[in-house]
């Protein structure tokens, strides 16, 4: 089947890709574009291993076609920072424990990030219904909650 120019912006950078039209876009970054860190879990939007931002917003990537992202915006995983540089998100999980075996942790990350811009000092039970939306079937959530009350202290102190 015949792909489709689509352009974009990933991750600051602008790039076309050609997809065919029933090409999920979980699948067209992380084949067309090599980023991995987009996880392919339930297939079905529920678990939310496959969140990237798009134009801002925390969007399942795997109910979403390649071809409807012209001109969009996206931001995986692999944006937030580098292991020399960690973004205090991602040093906030690591210093909490938030994470475990790591395959909800960018679709979580990326959650965390949208939700800390607009509430920047959330309690408990606000990052529990920002959360409530990805899975964790490692742990019990309490880590991850800590972790999100860290970040949003480094943050604050950037």
């Amino acid at each position: 089947m015949p792909g489709t120019d689509v352009s974009l912006v990933v991750n600051s950078l602008p790039v076309t890709i050609n997809v065919e039209p029933r090409r999920l876009l979980s699948d067209a970054l992380r084949e067309e574009l090599g980023l991995n860190g987009v996880h392919v879990g339930c297939e079905h939007g529920v678990c939310g291993t496959c969140t990237v931002l798009i134009d801002g917003k925390p969007q399942r990537s795997c109910l979403l076609f390649g071809v409807q992202m012209e001109g969009a915006r996206i931001e995986t995983v692999e944006s937030l920072g580098t292991a020399e540089s960690l973004h205090p998100i991602q040093k906030a999980f690591w210093e909490k424990h938030g994470l475990q075996c790591g395959f909800c942790t960018p679709g979580i990350l990326l959650t965390v990030k949208e939700f800390l811009e607009r509430n920047p000092d959330p309690s408990e039970e606000e990052i529990r219904n920002a959360l409530a939306g990805n899975l964790c079937r490692c742990t019990g959530y309490m880590h991850i909650v800590a972790a999100v009350k860290r970040a949003a202290e480094l943050i604050a102190q950037e």
